[in-house]
């Protein structure tokens, strides 16, 4: 994502604000909401 973003936790508590952030699809990220890369190790193939 790109721009000014403010995430948030299910509370409402604000956990980060960011202007540019890639977030984890794959459910395996150890540094979640945001991607570290695991999506590559564990096989995660959006299409799928």
């Amino acid at each position: 994502m790109r721009g000014n973003v403010e995430i948030c936790c299910g509370t409402g508590r604000t956990i980060d604000r960011v202007t540019d952030a890639r977030l984890c699809r794959c459910g395996g990220s150890s540094n979640k909401p945001f991607c570290d890369g695991t999506h590559r190790r564990n096989g995660f193939n959006s299409d799928t």
